[in-house]
């Protein structure tokens, strides 16, 4: 970008927009929950299993039921209003904090006698709630930005609030646990998810768009798939993030890095898991004032790279400060990944198929972060935790290397204001 063209740049357009800001507080309180959320049962279940497996079964657990759900998620999205999605499934989401802090109080004799089993329960039912939230919250922020110039920004300053909870998130989690312990942490979840379902409730109601070819459920989501699987860009970077987040997945055993490796508590823990989200919100705000638009299929394809070989030095870290930087490099090359991708598929989706084409993608790349939980688990589980680590980052670079190759189009792609919807 030429310097008159950085000037001309406003990276504040969209925080203008009134609903796009409560969109974006709202995102946050959800995710800064969810976050804390996962910090504390990861610990909770290591602490009562002592098992790498039972944390890759967090994830599993988690991801079954939002895959189940997704397409047919999508679907609905496409076909009632968002915002009522939205509010329905924090509704749940609000549900199971609140049985997670019922299993500390009165209920604690619960886990006494089931062990992890219920907490697993309560992980299921709200896998099947971000199933149907996916497709909804991203289908929906289009909607409030009427510019479509604006998309880039809106998306950039989106990942920044995703990313800038998952910094504070995980390190509040740990700080709260290890100060005041379980109760008191997932109160603190509770009530932020109750804080995004009044910030939602704020926003006004918005129309679908229309439907230039209206179909019945089978047909309908025989065609959201049928565009993903026909458009090259759209799965090649699907793919991609699908293959780097399965295989790259450390993030699900870092209890046991805490725990076990590096001799620490959940404090450590915290900022651990907080480490990548610091890297990806650093990313995102410079993207913000400069955003990718030349060679940004080459730039992806070398992120990806970079974050694999981030997570094979992470695994052979025997330092907390040096585990913590490779963390926070691997979150930067993960933010201009994500960016890049979820920009080509708002701006190549038309409105009217966007909650189907976001299940596919909730499939490919959502849920895979909590199969690779399971992976990182399982490969744990046999060839031991650092060994699995190692592997899952060179097999991230392996596949970056066979997609570089194979994926011309991707690799030659370049990010224009000119790009349109295909039909």
């Amino acid at each position: 970008m030429n310097k008159k063209g950085a000037r001309s740049h406003d990276p504040y357009a969209v925080l203008r927009i009134a609903e796009f800001r409560l969109y974006v507080s709202a995102r946050l309180c959800i995710t800064l929950a969810m976050q804390i959320q996962a910090v504390i049962v990861g610990w909770q279940i290591y602490d009562i299993t002592r098992d790498a497996l039972s944390l890759g079964l967090i994830g599993l657990a988690e991801a079954i039921p939002s895959i189940i759900v997704s397409l047919y998620a999508g679907y609905l999205a496409d076909i009632m209003p968002r915002k009522k999605i939205i509010m329905a499934v924090i509704s749940v989401l609000m549900l199971c904090s609140a049985t997670l802090l019922f299993f500390t109080t009165d209920m604690s004799h619960v886990l006494a006698s089931y062990g992890a089993g219920p907490i697993y329960g309560v992980i299921f039912l709200s896998g099947i709630a971000r199933g149907f939230m996916g497709p909804a919250v991203f289908s929906f922020m289009p909607q409030l930005v009427a510019n479509k110039q604006l998309y880039t920004n809106a998306i950039t300053w989106s990942s920044t609030t995703w990313q800038a909870a998952s910094v504070a998130g995980p390190a509040l989690g740990g700080l709260i646990y290890g100060f005041w312990g379980i109760t008191v942490s997932y109160a603190t979840d509770a009530v932020l998810v109750l804080l995004a379902l009044v910030l939602f409730s704020l926003i006004g109601a918005k129309p679908l768009p229309e439907n230039i070819n209206p179909q019945n459920m089978k047909e309908s989501l025989r065609s959201g798939i049928k565009f993903v699987f026909g458009n090259q860009i759209i799965l090649n970077a699907i793919s991609l993030d699908l293959f780097a987040v399965l295989f790259g997945g450390a993030v699900a055993l870092l209890p046991i890095f805490a725990y076990d490796i590096l001799n620490m508590g959940p404090q450590a823990l915290g900022f651990m898991r907080a480490a990548p989200a610091i890297g990806s919100v650093s990313m995102a705000l410079i993207m913000a004032y400069y955003p990718i638009t030349v060679n940004a299929g080459k730039k992806m394809l070398l992120c990806v790279a970079g974050f694999g070989a981030c997570i094979v030095l992470f695994g052979l870290s025997t330092n907390f400060w040096f585990s913590i930087v490779l963390l926070a490099v691997s979150g930067a090359f993960d933010s201009i990944s994500v960016i890049i991708r979820s920009t080509l598929i708002h701006t190549l989706t038309p409105e009217y198929m966007k909650g189907r084409v976001s299940s596919v993608n909730n499939i490919f790349v959502g849920s895979s972060n909590e199969i690779g939980a399971f992976e990182s688990g399982f490969t744990a589980k046999l060839m031991g935790v650092v060994p699995a680590v190692v592997f899952g980052g060179v097999m991230t670079m392996v596949v970056v290397g066979i997609t570089a190759l194979k994926a011309d189009k991707l690799r030659k792609l370049n990010l224009t204001s000119d790009m349109e919807p295909a039909v």
